[in-house]
């Protein structure tokens, strides 16, 4: 499915349930950032050598959660008249420019520190 037919079936959801009323912007970034941290609780305190593990574990409440966060994402998108699809691509070009592979290969550097 692209991200459009995705999106449609997200908002057919929404709106069966009478919810845009409270699908504003910042009520969908603040969901996303809490479906985020949902996220991230499943890797608090794991040392580096147990974080492989750890998601191989969970992977099914993993999965879940980054569904959270995509579903949000996706229709908080929409709300906004974003093509998430052109912008996720622009950003990539973006980086491409940013993080040429000559400097970045290998490295967790930011852009400016290259």
């Amino acid at each position: 499915m692209t991200i459009e037919e995705i999106t449609t079936r997200i908002c057919a959801f929404r709106d069966a349930r009478d919810w845009m009323q409270f699908h504003n912007p910042k009520e969908l970034a603040v969901a996303i950032t809490a479906e985020a941290g949902e996220l991230l609780q499943h890797f608090v305190w794991q040392q580096p050598g147990q974080i492989e593990q750890r998601a191989k574990e969970k992977l099914p409440e993993i999965t879940d959660e980054m569904a959270d966060v995509a579903i949000l994402l996706f229709e908080l998108a929409h709300n906004l008249g974003v093509d998430l699809g052109q912008a996720m691509l622009a950003k990539v070009e973006r980086n491409e420019t940013r993080y040429p592979v000559a400097k970045a290969k290998g490295s967790n550097a930011k852009y400016n520190e290259l």
